[in-house]
């Protein structure tokens, strides 16, 4: 597209499937740059979005996951709108979820999360991270093809998920049930189409962790959830119940549905690329940077907004307060200053994990280690029981003209399905 003025990066569903181009264009202009339709300025730039993530005085996160939709309640007037958002931020969507949240709020609620998710906990949930992928592969791969999304990533990353947080064994099957296989109908956060938001999508989740705190605060046991329960914030003080409840729901929530995204993005790359599956099967210590860039060129999140309190400067570009900039992840990392060939996937690339796929600053993804250590054993595993990993061509088309299909929504990036075929190594048939 060469019209910078005709797309509208938030509605154009041809931006879908392949937005990087337009987000190329439009770095090429300024990596500073006001788009034409909704007043959001985009933040293309490497070293620009660095800057704004770092900058948690200046840029309020309380937009973080809506951007210009619905719009703030109020006008945002003046030379310093931070009152204004503090009185009105509880009107937002999802204005109770951590990413939403800003300092000292913010700092106590990530605290409590960063209790759940202690080096203790991980080394923990590792050891069913690599006891599980075998268990969900098994039946995923016994009949050499299927969709990975809902035959295998989706329900995975759920369960380990649900094992750090400590849900019971005896409801992990509901939880699949009511979050993979038949979801109840939400309005999507970001969607490219007109749905309108949903104040708070997360009710399954919000009651069942409700309910799971309450006993354990009533009833104390040895078990992960005691732990959640009983977890303080950083003064002492003991979190009301919801505030427990929601630093939990917004864990599974959003690490669950990230992980799948990097994990189809990961097999479509490896599907269409044999010599890279033979590579990494004969040198897996090389899957680690795999990973890297495979979060670097097709980063889940295509990008996080912020609000700007006070006037100030971007890349030399002045913005107002009450400036609502996106902070466009998967263009910052494949800007041309930072990464050489920045189109070209390199599995050898040395600055691969210089990516801000996890974002940086305060709100840096704090299940990264996790989601890094899911990857690992599932692409690990996948190529240690095939010889062969295939795109399926009656479903995704010829190479040449495959076909994919993308979720719509300006915030997530990732694959709606991946229908792979496999030829099982001689130990696995």
């Amino acid at each position: 597209m060469s019209d910078l003025e005709t797309p509208d990066y938030f509605r154009d569903a041809q931006l879908v499937a392949d937005p990087y181009p337009f987000l190329e264009q439009m770095r090429d202009r300024c990596p500073v740059l006001r788009e034409d339709h909704h007043d959001v300025v985009m933040v293309t730039g490497y070293e620009e979005a660095v800057e704004v993530f770092h900058d948690s005085a200046t840029f309020s996160s309380c937009t973080s996951v809506t951007g210009p939709f619905p719009g703030f309640p109020v006008p945002l007037e003046g030379d310093d709108v931070t009152a204004l958002i503090e009185a009105h931020r509880h009107e937002l969507p999802m204005s109770d979820q951590l990413p939403v949240m800003d300092p000292p709020t913010h700092t106590a609620h990530r605290a409590l999360l960063m209790r759940l998710i202690t080096p203790k906990r991980l080394k923990e949930n590792e050891a069913q991270i690599w006891n599980l992928v075998d268990q969900m592969l098994d039946p995923y791969l016994a009949s050499g093809e299927g969709d990975y999304i809902s035959g295998f990533a989706g329900p995975f990353t759920l369960l380990i998920i649900a094992d750090l947080l400590g849900v019971p064994e005896e409801d992990q099957e509901e939880f699949l049930d009511r979050l993979q296989r038949r979801p109840e109908s939400q309005s999507g956060i970001g969607s490219t189409g007109d749905d309108h938001l949903a104040h708070n999508p997360l009710e399954f989740l919000y009651n069942k962790f409700t309910a799971y705190i309450e006993d354990r605060r009533a009833e104390p046991r040895d078990d992960v959830l005691t732990g959640l329960a009983q977890a303080t914030f950083p003064d002492g003080s003991t979190p009301e119940v919801i505030d427990a409840v929601r630093v939990a729901a917004n864990l599974f929530s959003a690490g669950q549905e990230t992980t799948v995204r990097l994990l189809s993005s990961a097999l479509k790359i490896l599907a269409e690329d044999p010599e890279l599956q033979d590579l990494l099967r004969s040198e897996p210590e090389r899957v680690g940077n795999f990973i890297e860039e495979t979060l670097r060129l097709e980063s889940p999140v295509k990008g996080d907004f912020r609000l700007s309190r006070v006037p100030t400067t971007v890349g030399g570009v002045d913005l107002p307060a009450g400036t609502t900039v996106m902070v466009v992840n998967g263009a910052a990392n494949r800007d041309p200053r930072r990464f050489e060939n920045p189109n070209v996937f390199d599995v050898a690339r040395p600055n691969a994990r210089h990516h801000v796929a996890f974002g940086r600053g305060i709100h840096t993804c704090p299940g990264a280690p996790l989601a890094r250590a899911e990857t690992r054993a599932a692409i690990e595993r996948i190529l240690e029981r095939t010889t062969e990993i295939r795109v399926s061509e009656s479903v995704h088309g010829p190479a040449g003209d495959r076909r994919y299909s993308y979720l719509p929504t300006f915030i997530l990036r990732g694959l709606t399905h991946l229908n792979l075929e496999f030829t099982l190594a001689p130990r696995n048939v």
